[in-house]
């Protein structure tokens, strides 16, 4: 069988071994006709809520050192064939020990950074006796990439494909209960034409006969594992599942309102004589109670808060990123207390025109980057002491918003953006989405509704970006894109929807579906390298077009150059500091030219920092377009970049400047 069939079918055959799921493994061919695309039904997620202790809640960590086994990449199914789930890995190959969260790719010294396949992870852990008490018992990843399968003790729980996002499973009945228990975990980091992102698989001869290469065209690195946290957590048996939360102003912004939407998953919800009912209390930054109620048996509500402090984006206020806390208890017919819940809340409302994008009636003109989760040595792998260094950074640049490219970030990025006031442009997995197809379409969809479910209640997600550089040449492009859109219209409506495009405007067929039009382009390096002369009158002349094409907000959302620290020209030559801050000033006067038409909303730097690649010769160690180093350590570029956020703060924003803005050079009053 071909190499790329059996790679196919093998994200199947796990669970279902009969030929028609071969079948349906394979994707489709594609010819130069537009595609007939139906618009069907994708699965919902339920519950997801992060895990948080409460007085009826405990969370348990499974992070730190698990055993590691990489398959046979000729084999990749090996492991499954012979029940590696069912003992200790250690019992059937060699392991070596592994760090969780973490990428897997540049934690040895072999070559598994470019390993294709599967690899297998396991650790074992106690449960204590108490747990067996009266309460479910919940396992829960953060993120594993590509594709996961997981066991405890031998038997299979869940299986999730689609990096990035979380997925849980409850275990209550397959736990040992004040024993040792066995977690074991399989990871695909393959990517074929229907995954999302796309990539291939291909084998190709080498000195000791054939090896599986995998490709794709995206610009970062396909790192790979078991890439954020995992957790154990109980609830009780009948328990708050789903919290939904909106929030709405008045005209003049001193009342806010909340409301709270609440799913129930237990026993006790289907019995027809016990009515459960839910008290949402309200608390500010203080833990003063503002507002509570007390719902019927909709459980749901809303609350009224006056006066309001709304949530407001980094330098658009004094006191940006004000955040509430929302408790809900659960409750039975006789007030029994069944559950709590608590979540942070930010009362802000979005609106947006062919003009325009407002947040809480005021304009706001985005400043920010595209960046990546990427680190030396742990790769995407969740990293707090470097999150935190990455919002330090944001805000000593002045920035007020970045874009998650190309994919969504950690929970724990976005909880940090709430408090801080940083705006998020909310982006799916597609990346250069081509070869449209059904299977592709409903992989898309529910990538998106997973995002969506996820990010919902986050007063920083102010949009969703549904792709990035997608082929929206192509004829299929038209349907797919507004399929796309209207199902991400449909799970949120309060959100605008953009998309990063890179394709001429003249060729586009996706922009008419979206809410904001986003562009990619990169003047005087992929176009006219070295040319700083042939910035400005571009970016002014395609900025226009593609307003005048959709009547819609533009943004630029990527721009820049590959810089490589260090390296001094003058006059300014590719790859030196010098260049990539005359490529942003040539930039800089083209945003102010747009930003006096009243439709050009935002210019978002490629990229906050340097990140990894996979190797070829246009990249010296990666893509070296960050204006920090992948060390997050400033390149010159950055200096000139933090005045010119803060300058458009303080015009547009009425922030101040910080005191060491502007270094002291002479007095020059006599």
């Amino acid at each position: 069988m071909h190499l790329r069939i059996r790679l196919t079918c093998r994200k199947y055959e796990i669970w279902a071994l009969s030929f028609f799921s071969l079948v349906t493994g394979l994707y489709v061919l594609h010819f130069s006709i537009a595609l007939i695309l139906v618009n069907k039904e994708v699965p919902s997620t339920r519950g997801m809520l992060y895990p948080r202790e409460s007085e009826t809640r405990e969370v348990r960590s499974l992070d730190g050192i698990w055993n590691f086994v990489r398959s046979d990449q000729a084999n990749p199914t090996q492991g499954v064939r012979d029940e590696w789930y069912a003992k200790e890995l250690s019992k059937s190959r060699p392991t070596i020990p592994m760090p969780v969260p973490a990428s897997y790719n540049d934690i040895t010294t072999d070559n598994l950074r470019d390993h294709v396949g599967t690899v297998w992870y396991d650790r074992k852990f106690f449960v204590p006796r108490s747990w067996a008490k009266d309460q479910r018992i919940w396992l829960r990843f953060g993120s594993v990439h590509y594709e996961a399968y997981v066991w405890i003790n031998g038997q299979k729980v869940v299986k999730h494909e689609m990096g990035h996002l979380p997925f849980e499973a409850e275990v209550t009945d397959l736990l040992n209960y004040g024993a040792e228990n066995r977690i074991t975990v399989m990871c695909d980091n393959a990517l074929i034409q229907t995954t999302v992102p796309q990539g291939r698989i291909t084998e190709v001869p080498n000195d000791g006969g054939m090896t599986i290469v995998q490709s794709y065209t995206f610009d970062f690195f396909n790192y790979a594992g078991i890439h954020r946290s995992v957790h154990l957590y109980t609830t009780p048996r009948t328990f708050i599942e789903e919290v939904e939360v909106t929030t709405n102003l008045s005209k003049d912004a001193t009342v806010g309102e909340v409301f709270y939407s609440v799913s129930v998953n237990g026993s006790a919800a289907n019995e027809a004589d016990n009515v459960l009912h839910v008290q949402a209390n309200l608390y500010d930054k203080e833990g003063k109670l503002v507002a509570n109620a007390t719902s019927d048996g909709k459980l749901g509500g809303k609350l009224q808060v006056n006066p309001v402090k709304p949530w407001w984006p980094y330098l658009m206020h004094p006191e940006p990123g004000y955040l509430y806390q929302l408790e809900i208890k659960l409750l039975a017919t006789n007030d029994e207390l069944l559950d709590v819940y608590r979540l942070k809340v930010g009362i802000r409302t979005l609106s947006w025109n062919s003009q325009q994008f407002l947040i809480n009636g005021k304009p706001v003109y985005f400043r920010g980057f595209g960046r990546h989760e990427d680190a030396d040595i742990r790769g995407k792998g969740l990293d707090n002491a470097l999150m935190v260094r990455d919002f330090n950074l944001l805000k000593w640049i002045g920035a007020n918003a970045y874009r998650t490219s190309h994919y969504p970030y950690s929970e724990e990025s976005m909880q940090f953006a709430d408090e801080h006031g940083i705006m998020i442009i909310d982006e799916c997995p597609s990346v250069d989405t081509e070869n449209y197809s059904q299977e592709l379409l409903g992989k898309h969809k529910s990538s998106l509704e997973q995002l969506i479910h996820r990010d919902r209640n986050h007063p920083s997600v102010v949009m969703w970006s549904i792709a990035n550089e997608p082929r929206t040449a192509s004829v299929s492009a038209d349907s797919y894109f507004e399929l796309v859109a209207n199902f991400t219209r449909s799970l949120d409506k309060t959100r605008p929807i953009t998309a990063a495009i890179a394709v001429p405007n003249t060729q586009d067929k996706a922009g008419r579906s979206l809410d904001i039009i986003s562009f990619n382009r990169y003047n005087a390096w992929y176009s006219n390298a070295g040319r700083l002369d042939m910035v400005t009158q571009n970016v002014i002349d395609e900025a226009i077009a593609w307003n005048k094409r959709y009547n819609k907000p533009i943004i630029m959302s990527e721009y820049g150059a590959d810089t490589l620290e260090g390296l001094h020209m003058q006059p300014a030559y590719v790859w030196s500091e010098e260049f990539q801050t005359e490529v942003f000033s040539r930039h800089f006067k083209a945003f102010d030219e747009l930003r006096k038409k009243g439709w050009f909303i935002g210019e978002f730097v490629w990229n906050f920092a340097d990140f990894k690649t996979a190797q070829t010769y246009t990249r010296v160690g990666g893509n070296k377009k960050g204006v920090f180093t992948r060390a997050r350590q400033p390149k010159a570029a950055a200096h000139l970049l933090r005045k010119r956020y803060f300058a458009l703060g303080r015009d547009l924003d009425q922030c101040s400047f910080p005191d060491d803005l502007f270094t002291y050079i002479a007095d020059l009053i006599s």
